[in-house]
């Protein structure tokens, strides 16, 4: 029973935190946008108090169950060794889904050794080093690049079936390849995790992740927790067998709770009922013989105390994202080549480079969420994957909000559509050789046209009345990049966008 609670919670969540990076539409944001905010190291970084003290005292009451519920890589972990674990068993079926796992101590010092350069990568502002441990931002690359693109790919399947039939219920969207480092580094995730996961569960949580090994410290002195009656063990050493954290020693009635997940495999493999789960304060008081306390629990009390501990999953704080639908971009101008800036863009609600370098832990869920196809991971090895933002797909729409609304770090402030249109994150900068109006000998003034803000005319060239370019007003700009997207010059366009160390309101 209590396993099934527990998976049936993990669905819930891993479902919906993917639906976040797979949907297009923006209708995943309104409603499931708390569910990334309720991820640990994201909490940490936008000093979400309230999420911070729900998980820590959640986990010093149940253990570790924000590692096997909330955690969308921890999750998927499960999926692949459970997945592993039925094809040994069809291999074997003599091994009645019993000889996965084996009981070994554990690794404290890799682990301290991997938490600590993981604090000394963020403390020293090595957020791009930092983010390969962390687990929400490595399945955050994984859905992004992997899964995301087979997700449009199905939707655009649909959408020629529809259009076949005279339907418009679903409409097609472009998929392509925002980085291939990016891709890279997400396969390469997806491959080592996955591997770890098919031979050992959860040797990845429990040896390198430093959200686990955190929570681990705290699980140590967790008040539930699985607990062994030695009157009724007969020694088969089923639950350690069946254990992917390989936390039960089973010979000495011992559970490690530093690496215990709570996923309480344990205790549905065990034929005897030798292991539930229940109070540990004998434990933690230094009694060596808890099967015999002088108030035993009973398997419905376990069961309350276990309910009420998992209730406390859903208490976070829920914050509503507010998604405006936009109208799709305009179509996409090939063949241009972005400009070197000297000062990377953004996204609105950064607030300043330094703030959301050392905020942003390149889940990329608002590259993910981003409608204008603005939004991109950077190459750049000092911010190696956070989101950048380049203009030859789209240009950033003064009426949409949706990357500062999911972001769940604070590395992008929730900021309104008001807000947006007056919030200036660079500024356009013409390049006279490039223009069209000398270069070819025509008319354009495209980008005065198209700017949202008014802040490009069209002036005389010198005084002669017959060729007008534009000049920017710097003071009115606020970085969209309309004018960059829309250039017609190839391949660098005419007017760019340069971005802004510190962003400012116009």
């Amino acid at each position: 029973m209590l396993r099934k609670i527990r998976i049936t919670l993990a669905a819930v969540f891993w479902v919906g935190i993917t639906l976040l990076f797979l949907d297009f539409t923006g209708t995943a944001h309104t409603y499931l946008s708390w569910m990334a905010k309720l991820q640990f190291l994201p909490a940490v970084l936008a000093l979400n108090v309230v999420v911070i003290v729900g998980l820590i005292v959640l986990t010093l009451l149940v253990g570790r169950i924000y590692c096997s519920v909330i955690c969308p890589l921890g999750v998927m972990q499960d999926i692949i060794a459970w997945v592993s674990k039925r094809k040994l068993f069809r291999k074997n079926k003599k091994a009645k889904l019993a000889n996965k796992y084996s009981y070994s101590p554990t690794k404290r010092v890799l682990r301290g050794l991997v938490l600590l350069l993981f604090l000394i990568l963020m403390i020293a502002g090595l957020n791009s080093l930092a983010i390969f441990l962390a687990p929400y931002s490595a399945y955050g690359r994984i859905a992004t690049n992997l899964m995301q693109p087979l997700w449009l790919w199905a939707n655009n399947g649909l959408a020629a079936i529809a259009e076949h039939y005279d339907s418009y219920m679903f409409y097609s969207v472009d998929v392509w390849m925002r980085s291939g480092i990016s891709l890279t580094i997400a396969a390469g995730t997806l491959l080592v995790v996955g591997i770890l996961a098919w031979r050992g569960g959860r040797t990845y949580c429990n040896t390198i992740c430093p959200v686990g090994t955190v929570l681990g410290y705290v699980s140590h002195f967790s008040l539930f927790g699985p607990v062994f009656d030695e009157d009724k063990c007969n020694g088969c050493g089923l639950c350690a067998r069946n254990c992917k954290a390989s936390c039960i020693d089973a010979k000495n009635h011992h559970v490690d709770m530093t690496r215990c997940v709570t996923c309480c495999d344990c205790m549905e493999a065990c034929s005897q009922g030798a292991i539930h789960y229940g109070s540990r304060l004998s434990r933690l008081s230094g009694n060596s013989n808890p099967s015999n306390p002088s108030a035993p629990s009973t398997p419905s009390s376990d069961r309350r105390a276990f309910v009420k501990g998992m209730a406390l999953v859903g208490t976070a704080a829920t914050i509503d994202a507010v998604a405006k639908t936009v109208d799709g971009g305009l179509a996409a101008i090939e063949d241009k080549v972005n400009p070197e800036r000297q000062t990377r863009l953004t996204p609105p609600g950064s607030l300043s480079v330094k703030h959301f370098s050392q905020h942003c832990t390149a889940c990329q869920l608002c590259i993910a969420a981003c409608p204008n196809q603005v939004l991109r991971p950077s190459d750049d090895l000092e911010h190696l994957m956070q989101p950048t933002m380049q203009f030859d797909r789209g240009y950033c729409r003064p009426e949409c909000n949706r990357c500062s609304q999911v972001c769940p770090a604070g590395a992008i402030q929730p900021i309104t559509v008001e807000e947006r249109t007056a919030h200036q994150v660079g500024h356009a900068v013409w390049v006279k050789k490039n223009c069209v109006v000398l270069t070819d000998g025509v008319d354009c003034g495209n980008c005065a046209r198209h700017c949202p803000t008014g802040a490009i005319e069209m002036v005389p060239l010198d005084d002669n009345d017959e060729i007008w370019v534009p000049a920017v007003n710097e003071e009115k700009c606020i970085g969209c990049g309309a004018c960059e997207n829309l250039c017609p010059a190839r391949p660098f366009s005419a007017i760019y966008v340069e971005g802004h160390e510190i962003h400012r309101e116009v």
